[in-house]
């Protein structure tokens, strides 16, 4: 997959992601994805769930809100949106992406996909991507965001406050 731009952050702390997580959720619309990749520990699950909880909390709404290892997809109302928590570590084939309804939420719902190469070609091209990576530190991490040109001015705004 071929991107238009990369933009790395380097992150000290869970807090500093989660900040970092509630911004950009604060930014999503229906019909964005966001494709999450790394190893295991790396923060998917707690960018994911910050962002989540942010979005939630801008509504006043509080909800736990679990890692849908074992359910696959979690989906939350927020709003005139549905936002699709999708956790793809245990998925065997591709092809469970349309059983889960994922092929239709990429476009009406933001979507937060943890272990994105698990989709294959059903990948959506226009997606973010971000790569977490353990930092130099034991809490810090290093974030990289690729994606099309058109994600590029929409991060920066995101990144400047961070």
């Amino acid at each position: 997959m071929q991107h238009g731009f990369s933009l790395s952050f380097s992150s000290q702390s869970p807090d500093q992601t989660a900040a970092l997580a509630a911004r950009l959720g604060a930014s999503l619309h229906p019909g964005d994805v966001l494709l999450l990749d790394g190893p295991v520990g790396a923060g998917k699950s707690h960018f994911c769930r910050a962002l989540i909880q942010s979005r939630l909390a801008a509504l006043n709404l509080h909800e736990d809100v679990p890692s849908p290892s074992f359910t696959l997809v979690q989906t939350y109302d927020v709003g005139p949106v549905e936002i699709w928590h999708a956790d793809l570590y245990r998925l065997t084939d591709p092809q469970e992406i349309f059983e889960l309804g994922l092929e239709d939420a990429f476009e009406n719902a933001i979507c937060l996909v943890e272990w994105s190469e698990r989709l294959g070609d059903a990948r959506p091209h226009d997606a973010l991507h971000l790569c977490l990576t353990p930092g130099t530190g034991p809490d810090a991490r290093q974030l990289e965001f690729t994606g099309g040109l058109a994600w590029q001015a929409r991060l920066a705004s995101v990144l400047a406050a961070v």
